[in-house]
């Protein structure tokens, strides 16, 4: 469960995310991700994994924006869930320009799930944060920060 952590980045919280899988029972991986795709910390998940997890989330949370757009409920996306028949997918806003991704099998307690995760947002919320990229004079997408 290793983490893809940017040289220099002060610090490392998916001792957070492993926290939370193990308060929650039937919780498989947890992932804190950019709003627009890009991973930061995860437990529970390979690069591969935590890439494909944080590109599906993003897409997700775009979905359901633009539903909400759509339909008068206005840009605020605070949660998405989707339920399989072996897997549930939450993600939850986690601090501007980012989310808490959690997947669990169709067992968890889905209130105790939300509790958690916000007593974890609660706790940590400028860490949290993830910067908005900016372009750069070359056209090409810059983290700033």
């Amino acid at each position: 469960m290793a983490n893809d952590v940017a040289a220099g980045q002060a610090s490392d919280l998916s001792w957070l995310l492993a926290d939370l899988l193990r308060r929650v029972p039937h919780t498989r991986c947890a992932l804190l991700a950019s709003t627009d795709g890009l991973k930061r910390y995860y437990h529970g998940l390979d690069s591969d994994d935590a890439d494909a997890l944080a590109a599906w989330a993003a897409a997700q949370c775009s979905l359901a924006r633009n539903g909400g757009r759509r339909f008068g409920a206005g840009d605020g996306v605070r949660q998405v869930v989707a339920e399989f028949d072996g897997l549930v997918f939450f993600v939850s806003a986690a601090g501007p320009g980012a989310v808490l991704v959690v997947l669990t099998s169709p067992d968890a307690d889905a209130s105790v799930l939300g509790y958690e995760i916000a007593q974890l947002v609660k706790r940590v919320p400028a860490h949290l944060t993830t910067p908005t990229r900016q372009p750069t004079a070359s056209g090409v997408a810059d983290l700033g920060g």
